[in-house]
């Protein structure tokens, strides 16, 4: 073998790169273990525990926050959380563009434009209203509509303005949610935009307060500007509010009181200014005096004289207080105390009335620790700020260059109105400055220099290009007040998180132990523990690379992991039958080792090829799960070809070259005469076999039209709950007490055990109060299920009962199934294409064409004919079209294999009979075939047997698909080539002659 140096330099480089990687999951896992031993059972301990060390380097050089960034992350179907996706009103982002134009056709085109994508039109939004409104009126003009200045009445520069715009309102939207959940203090977060127009996946693990997030994401963004007061103006005041929490706090120790305001008195405070300014100066001079301080006093005595500045750092400047709207600097872990402390009713009274205090939106060090408190103005009655952000109507980054500097600045224009309120706000506020604040967080306080009119105005500052972007982004949300709602979420609680990984993880270790075993039985101890030693590193090379890409573990991509080992063995299986095959030909052990690597490896290549092309079609039109699995599974195959081609063969030369392991023989006593030589005449049957699919063709139709599929509603749309009761339950009977609730538009089946069921309805799906719908049918189920749960309260109901919960709305519905259609579709496609170009053989690409079709409506029409019977859910959803895909993909394996076999005899043989030539071609894979589909048979019964409920449909469709593929292989893709190869050859005057034996 060629380049072995390479190999060995890339195999070590890309172990070194998994190691490194995967290293950060046995850190985290080992400070994860301590919190716990410290914790002793207390959940807050916990979290103090891992905060104390988050911005500790604790592993190469990286904080044990970097490194928890760094780890495998597991799915939401393994640890618990909530997983949503959010859809932008993208009509309400192009009526905002159009200052809201009353222009009939605009509107009517919207309601068109809306009504199609509904309807799965998978083309962008704003390229279907363009067509709407052409429709309508086919020489109106966009200008008409939309009137920047710069656009000088082309419709495509309107076009491609209403495109940049749009994105602008997505990275905002994007940008708003990002800077909320941060703040909600979740662990690991994953928010990402989606490829369609206005959609966002926010993935939230471990999240207990579902209500509270889905108020959180789909709340509107609120523009607001500020005016602002100087610290010098409040400081006297803060210094006497410190006396009355030094207070608070001492008698708050010796009494149980039971509100703030009973605690301290009004009278207690002084209000004479000298003594308060008084009390301030010394105040400043303790605070710059740190030595002195530390010097005569204890910490503990700083913390009780001084307990505001002891947890807010005032802003000075060369020791005097500092001008601007910055209070103080405060860690994020103390942000709460001084929320606590300035929310005092005594601290109210000392301080101004108008005045209120907003955090920075982000820290001002780089471990991302301390943020800023900023005091703001009220300057009316109503408490509302004087400027929202209706009135801008554009906002742009920009580089500026001045006397010679160049830096980022950030400029703004507002309509009339905006413009009038800002001349008067601008000028009152000269040498002070004005707080930009959005969602109650502040972005920016630039400082005002002079009256400015116009409307148009600029902020600058140590801007980075992206701050000043970001700015720029948040300016511009006020004048995108386009809504976002929820059009799918997953809720998935611990406990079955848990379980899932329990069950996975089981599966998983139990499949790779019986296909170990399996291999060693079948072509010895030696060659089986090579074999399974590159199916471990396999396993290295996907977790390490999956960590370094930081991709989610799911179940679903436990499953791909243990289907690409599955896959992996098939590699082995076809190099060590190609072994026995040179070795039965006489050869010796070296030889047969390097023919059976080299004769392997062009079938090898093509059933990767065509299991990839599987894997890139699930990933393109797949969300989630599905995404999971196919990222799994593509990075299994290409690390199975690079062990099992490459590293076991270098393993093999290597002894084999210092004289070692010259009596293989690839074989056991248990194997050795099995499926060697066999003479069935496959082609001859190939009649009966064309019976046989025609009737179950038409016994599947038949059903598919009567009784039809369960389809989920990942197609229909609408809402899943997995409720757990204290005892066992009747579907039937859980059924009967919902319908007078739901008015029977609710199913209910057993999942996994006979105390937890899904309940499933469509109820109000269309409704656009979606958070309150939520609410009524979880109230709805408890008053129907009340006879179960035996006194439990409705908010233990909704926290223990409800194990997960799952929406998917009729627009993503349709999208979905629109998009599973097409990669069904287009996966057929592929792998007929595929067959062309590889084996320049229409017949060959026909057969497989016919084989691929095959297979993905017995899956079909098998679940059509079982749904109703099997004792476990089997919908249609995006698992099961992904276990079609899957199937399709492994069964071209098979087929691959063989036709490959077949071009290999007709090189060799070119003139020989072409029935013959088939048959033997089959015949001499199907040592092959068997080996690969009972080891593949073996892993998947294990993950269908012990993997968990929530697959065991998709697990089901796999089996079965496996099974039959093998069918389509050995008496459909092979026979249909054969029939139109005999065909071609009549055409040109050769007559096959059907005779097994003859030539």
């Amino acid at each position: 073998m060629q380049n072995k140096g390479f190999i060995k330099v890339f195999a070590v480089s890309l172990m070194l790169v998994c190691a490194f990687y995967l290293s950060f999951s046995f850190v985290t896992r080992h400070y994860t273990k301590e919190a716990k031993i410290y914790a002793a059972g207390d959940p807050m301990k916990e979290i103090q525990f891992l905060d104390s060390l988050s911005t500790q380097k604790v592993w190469l050089g990286h904080t044990l926050k970097q490194c928890r960034e760094k780890e495998i992350n597991l799915g939401l179907d393994l640890k618990g959380g909530m997983n949503v996706i959010l859809e932008m009103n993208v009509a309400d982002v192009l009526r905002a563009l159009s200052d809201h134009n009353s222009d009939a056709n605009f509107n009517q085109a919207l309601n068109n434009a809306s009504a199609r994508q509904a309807k799965g039109d998978r083309k962008d939004y704003i390229s279907i209203f363009v067509e709407e409104y052409r429709k309508l009126d086919s020489g109106a003009r966009l200008s008409v509509i939309f009137t920047p200045r710069e656009l000088n009445n082309s419709d495509q520069k309107v076009i491609d303005y209403l495109r940049t715009e749009l994105k602008s309102a997505i990275d905002n939207s994007f940008n708003v949610l990002r800077t909320r959940i941060d703040r909600f203090g979740v662990v690991a977060p994953n928010i990402q935009k989606l490829e369609t127009d206005g959609r966002i996946l926010v993935e939230l693990p471990g999240i207990k307060e579902p209500e509270r997030v889905r108020k959180l994401l789909q709340g509107s963004a609120n523009l607001e500007f500020w005016e602002t007061y100087e610290l010098t103006e409040i400081y006297q005041q803060l210094v006497a509010a410190n006396d009355i929490i030094r207070e608070y706090n001492k008698l708050h120790e010796t009494k149980d009181a039971t509100s703030s305001e009973s605690v301290v008195q009004t009278g207690t405070i002084t209000t004479d200014s000298a003594k308060v300014l008084s009390e301030a100066d010394q105040l400043l001079s303790e605070i710059n005096k740190t030595d002195t301080v530390t010097a005569a006093q204890s910490e503990i005595e700083w913390k009780k004289n001084f307990p505001l500045f002891a947890v807010m750092a005032i802003n000075q400047y060369e020791g005097m207080v500092a001008p601007g709207p910055t209070v103080g600097t405060v860690n994020y872990k103390d942000t709460a105390t001084v929320n606590k402390y300035l929310a005092l009713r005594q601290v109210r009274d000392i301080l101004p009335r108008n005045v209120i205090f907003k955090w920075t939106v982000k820290a001002i060090d780089e471990k991302e620790q301390f943020y800023q408190l900023i005091a703001l103005k009220v300057t009316n009655r109503k408490g509302k700020a004087p400027l929202e952000g209706d009135v801008i109507t554009d906002a742009k980054a920009d580089i500026r260059t001045e006397g010679g500097r160049t830096q980022w600045e950030v400029s703004m224009s507002m309509n009339s109105e905006g413009a009038k309120k800002w001349a008067i706000l601008t000028k009152e506020n000269r040498g002070k400055s004005i707080a930009i604040v959005l969602d109650g967080l502040v972005y920016s306080y630039p400082r005002v220099n002079d009256e400015i009119t116009g409307g148009r105005s600029s902020i600058t500052g140590n801007f980075t290009d992206l701050e000043a972007k970001d700015l720029a982004n948040v300016l511009k949300s006020g004048k995108m007040p386009a809504s976002v709602h929820i059009v799918q979420e997953d809720i998935i609680g611990p406990s079955l998180g848990q379980e899932a990984i329990s069950s996975g993880m089981i599966s998983f270790i139990l499949a790779a132990i019986l296909l170990m075993i399996y291999i060693c039985a079948v072509y010895g101890m030696i060659p089986g523990m090579i074999a399974n030693a590159a199916l471990l590193l396999n396993l290295f090379f996907t977790l390490g690379t999956l960590a370094a890409f930081g991709a989610a573990l799911t179940l679903s991509g436990i499953a791909g992991l243990v289907l690409s080992i599955a896959i992996a063995v098939d590699a082995n299986v076809l190099i060590y039958e190609r072994i026995r095959e040179e070795l039965r030909a006489g050869k010796n052990i070296k030889k047969a080792v390097e023919d059976g690597y080299k004769n392997a490896f062009s079938a090898i290549f093509d059933a990767n090829i065509t299991s990839i092309i599987t894997g890139v079609i699930l990933f393109w039109f797949g969300t989630g799960p599905i995404k999971g699995f196919a990222t799994t599974l593509i990075i299994g195959i290409i690390a199975s070809f690079i062990t099992a081609v490459f590293l076991t063969r270098i393993t093999f030369e290597g002894f084999l070259n210092r004289g070692k392991l010259k009596h293989l023989t690839f074989t056991t006593g248990f194997m050795k005469n099995f499926l060697v030589s066999p003479k069935i005449n496959f082609l001859g049957m190939r009649k009966k076999a064309y019976y046989i699919v025609g009737a179950f063709v038409i016994i599947g139709a038949v059903g598919y039209f009567t009784l039809g599929l369960n389809t989920g509603i990942d197609f229909t749309g609408g809402r899943n709950y997995v409720i757990r009761f204290n005892e066992d339950v009747k579907t039937s009977e859980v059924r009967e007490a919902l319908d007078p609730y739901f008015s029977e538009q609710v199913s209910v089946i057993t999942i996994g055990t006979a105390n937890q069921v899904r309940i499933s309805t469509n109820y109000k799906i269309n409704n656009e109060n979606a958070s309150e719908v939520d609410q009524e049918i979880e109230q709805k189920m408890y008053e129907g299920l009340k006879g179960y749960l035996k006194g439990v309260s409705f908010e233990d109901f909704r926290e223990n009962f409800i194990q997960s919960s799952q929406k998917v709305g009729p627009s993503i519905a349709d999208d979905i199934k629109t998009g599973a259609i097409w990669a069904i579709i287009l996966s057929m496609i592929c792998m007929a294409l595929y067959i062309l170009l590889r084996f320049r053989d229409l017949a060959f690409s026909l057969g497989t064409l016919a084989s691929v079709v095959h297979d993905g409506l017995f899956i079909i029409f098998a679940y059509a004919l079982l749904w109703k019977i099997m004792p476990f859910s089997m919908e249609i959803d995006q698992s099961f079209i992904a276990a079609i895909l899957t199937v399709i993909g492994y069964s071209m394996n098979d087929t691959v294999v063989v036709f490959d076999r077949i071009r290999e005899i007709v090189g060799i043989y070119p003139k020989r009979n072409r029935f013959r030539v088939i048959n033997e071609a089959l015949n001499t894979t199907l040592s092959r075939t068997f080996n690969t589909s009972f080891s593949t048979v073996i892993v998947i019964l294990c993950i269908f047997i012990l993997g968990g409920s929530t697959i065991r449909s998709f697990t089901f469709a796999l089996l079965i698909g496996v099974l039959i593929g093998v069918f389509s292989t050995l008496f459909l893709a092979a026979p249909v080539a054969y029939d139109v190869i005999k065909r071609e050859r009549k055409k040109k005057g050769i007559i096959e002659d059907e005779n097994p034996i003859g030539d």
